[in-house]
C-alpha cells in the first residue's frame, strides 16, 4: 500500500519518505544501492503532470544521496508501448500517422522536420533536456532496448509458465464492479492505464489475451505489419513454441519464444515484472493507478510471481495550469516542462514540486500569476538569507536551489520578475534601453551588464512575448494626448505639476515609488511620508484616479506595468513630453 506522509514541524515530506525508503531498502537488499523509479511514455509531449512522476522520486533520491547513500533513480522509457492514436496539437504530423497505430513507439516516424530517428526519441529528447536543466540525475532505460535484446527473456518465459496464476489474480478484478467515477479534483485515467484499453480486437486487452487457447500475458508484434493486433493461438511450455495470427494483415507464424524478441508483456504484468527485475523500493503512482483493479493495485499481487515486492510510494495528485483544470497528454496544447523552463528558472519549477506533498494538487502559472509566484519565491529567498524562514520552507528552498551534486546555476542579481517583464514589454528586447532602465532602478548600484540579470531576464522576456495577449502589451504613446491634457481640471493639472517637479530628484525605483504614491497625499494636505493608518480612505481613491490618469497619458489604457517601472522605462525626457511639460 502507498505510504502516507504525516505533517511535522521539523521535517518536510521528502525527509520523511527518505527515512522510510532507506529503512525499507536495508530490509530488502542490505548493502545495495537504493533503487527508486519513474515511468514515462513518450507517446506525445510529456507534460507537467508527468513531471511529478519524476520529481517525487528525484527529490527523495537526492535527499538519500545527501545523506551519503548510493541510490539509483531509474526512468523507464516505455517506448515499446503501442502507438495508440494520433495526438492533437503536435506540429509536423497529419492524419496519415494513423496508419502506424498499433506499432511500437520506436517504429513510428518522428514528426516532419524532427532531427530524431523516430516518434519516441523525438519526445524523449525534449524531456531529457528539461530534466538536465532541472538538475535531475537518472538512469534511463529504454524498454525497446530491453525487450528486443532479450534482457527480459527469462521473465517472459516465467510469466507464460505461470499464466494461470496471473489470470487468476486478474480474474478477481474482472468480476468486480467498475470503480466509482473519480472525483473532480482527480486527474483522468493515466495514459498507461489506457495504453492497451483502446483500440480493437485482442490488442485492446490491458491484461492479456484470452481465447480458445487460454490466457496469455504476452503479446507479439506482427512480423509483417509490426502492429500488436495479434492473437496467440497456441503455446507449448516445453518447446516454448508460440503461434500467433495478426488481425490487421492476416499474417501468422510460429516462433520459439526462448529466441523471439519482438513482443512484450502486457502492461499489468510488465510493470510488476520490472519492479522485481530492478529491485525497485520506491515508486510513486498517480491517483488513477491506485484505484481498485488498477495496475498498481493488481501489480502488488502479480509481483510475487516474479519473486519481488511492490514498491512503497505515495499516490500523487494532478498538476494543473492556471486557467486549466486538468492535463492529458492525449490532448494538444498541454504545457511541457520545456515550456515552463522557457519562462521560469529551474529553481522556481523545482520549488513548486518540492513545497507540496505529493497528494496535494497545485497549479503552475503561465499567466499573470507567475509574477506573484516569483514575488513569493523572492520573499522566501530573503527569509532564508536572514534566518527567519520556517524549517519546512527552508527545506523546500534548499531542494529547489541545489542537489546533492551542488547548486544549480542562478541569476547573479535576481531583480523582481515583474520588473524585468515590464521592462521587456516596453523595450521590446532592445538591450541598450533595457540596460539603461535597469541601471536607473538603483543609481547607487547601477547594473554593469545584462548578464548579471540573466537568465531571469530572458525568462521574463519569453513570458511577455509568448504568454501575454497583444491587447495587454504595453505600447507607449508617441505623441501627447492633447485633448485629454486640455480637458483636465485644476486638481488633475496640479497633480501632474507635482509629479514633474519631483522627477529629477526622485529618478530611481524607490524614489519614483515614493513620488507617485505621495502626490495625492500632498494634494490632500498630508505629508508624502504619511502611512495608510494616518490617512482617510478617500486618499486611496485619489491615488487610483491619479494612476489611471498617468496610464492614459503614457500608454492610452487604464492600467499597465507598475508606474515607477513604467516611468523609468519611458525615460524622463519622454515622460515630460507626454505629460504636457
Amino acid at each position: 500500500m502507498p505510504i502516507v506522509a504525516q505533517s511535522t514541524e521539523t521535517t518536510d515530506w521528502v525527509s520523511r519518505f527518505a527515512d522510510e525508503v532507506i529503512e525499507e531498502s536495508e530490509r530488502r537488499a542490505p548493502g545495495k544501492p537504493v533503487v527508486v523509479a519513474s515511468g514515462l511514455s513518450p507517446s506525445g509531449p510529456i507534460h507537467l503532470g508527468n513531471l511529478r512522476e519524476v520529481m517525487t522520486p528525484h527529490l527523495v533520491a537526492d535527499e538519500i544521496r545527501r545523506r551519503g547513500h548510493e541510490v539509483r533513480h531509474l526512468i523507464s522509457w516505455d517506448d515499446y508501448d503501442r502507438y495508440r492514436k494520433v495526438p492533437n496539437g503536435v506540429d509536423g504530423i497529419d492524419a496519415s500517422w494513423a496508419e502506424h497505430i498499433g506499432k511500437p513507439l520506436t517504429s513510428v516516424p518522428a514528426p516532419q522536420g524532427s532531427a530524431h530517428p523516430n516518434w519516441s526519441e523525438h519526445f524523449k529528447a525534449a524531456m531529457t533536456d528539461a530534466l538536465a536543466e532541472l538538475g535531475v540525475e537518472f538512469d534511463g532505460i529504454s524498454q525497446t532496448a530491453q525487450y528486443t535484446s532479450g534482457v527480459y527473456r527469462e521473465q517472459i518465459l516465467h510469466a507464460m509458465k505461470h499464466r494461470g496464476d496471473i489470470d487468476a489474480i486478474l480474474d478477481q478484478y474482472r468480476t468486480k464492479k467498475a470503480p466509482a467515477p473519480a472525483k473532480k479534483q482527480q486527474k483522468p485515467v493515466d495514459e498507461a492505464e489506457l495504453e492497451a484499453a483502446e483500440g480493437s480486437g485482442a490488442a485492446a486487452e490491458d491484461d492479456g489475451s484470452s481465447g480458445s487457447a487460454g490466457y496469455f500475458p504476452y503479446k507479439p508484434y506482427c512480423g509483417r505489419c509490426e502492429k500488436d493486433l495479434t492473437t496467440v493461438t497456441a503455446y507449448d511450455d516445453d518447446t516454448t513454441e508460440l503461434t500467433y495470427t495478426c488481425t490487421a494483415c492476416g499474417f501468422a507464424e510460429t516462433v520459439a519464444l526462448n529466441e523471439f524478441n519482438r513482443g512484450k508483456l502486457v502492461w499489468k504484468v510488465d510493470w510488476p515484472m520490472r519492479w522485481a527485475y530492478e529491485g525497485v523500493v520506491f515508486e510513486p503512482s498517480g491517483v488513477d493507478h491506485s484505484s481498485p483493479g488498477s495496475s498498481f493495485q493488481v501489480g502488488g499481487q502479480i509481483v510475487g510471481i516474479f519473486g519481488g515486492k511492490q514498491p512503497i510510494g505515495p499516490m500523487y495528485a494532478f498538476v494543473g495550469i492556471t486557467g486549466m483544470a486538468k492535463m492529458s497528454s492525449s490532448k494538444g496544447g498541454v504545457p511541457t516542462p520545456g515550456d515552463a523552463l522557457k519562462i521560469m528558472e529551474p529553481q522556481l519549477l523545482r520549488w513548486l514540486y518540492a513545497r507540496r506533498r505529493p497528494n496535494q494538487s497545485f497549479k503552475i502559472a503561465f499567466d499573470q500569476e507567475i509574477q506573484r509566484l516569483y514575488d513569493e519565491w523572492d520573499k522566501l529567498d530573503g527569509k532564508v538569507a536572514d534566518g527567519s524562514a520556517l524549517p519546512a520552507d527552508i527545506a523546500a528552498h534548499s531542494r529547489a536551489v541545489r542537489t546533492a551534486a551542488g547548486e544549480l546555476p542562478k541569476t547573479p542579481r535576481p531583480l523582481p520578475y515583474r520588473t524585468l517583464a515590464s521592462v521587456a514589454d516596453i523595450t521590446a528586447g532592445a538591450e541598450d534601453q533595457t540596460l539603461r532602465i535597469l541601471s536607473e532602478l538603483d543609481p547607487t548600484d547601477p547594473l554593469p551588464s545584462l548578464d548579471d540579470v540573466r537568465p531571469r531576464l530572458d525568462k521574463a522576456e519569453a513570458w511577455i512575448n509568448t504568454h501575454v495577449p497583444a491587447d495587454q502589451r504595453t505600447i507607449v504613446r508617441t505623441e501627447p494626448d492633447l485633448d485629454l491634457l486640455k480637458s483636465l481640471d485644476e486638481q488633475a493639472q496640479g497633480s501632474l505639476r507635482l509629479l514633474l517637479e519631483g522627477l529629477s530628484s526622485n529618478w530611481s525605483l524607490d524614489g519614483l515609488t515614493h513620488l507617485v504614491y505621495g502626490v495625492p497625499k500632498v494634494q490632500a494636505g498630508f505629508s508624502a511620508d504619511a502611512t495608510p493608518k494616518e490617512l482617510p480612505p478617500e486618499i486611496k481613491t485619489a491615488q487610483r484616479s491619479f494612476f489611471a490618469l498617468l496610464y492614459h497619458l503614457l500608454v492610452g489604457r487604464d492600467t499597465g506595468p507598475r508606474l515607477p517601472t513604467l516611468l523609468l522605462a519611458v525615460g524622463q525626457e519622454r515622460v515630460r513630453a507626454l505629460l504636457g511639460e
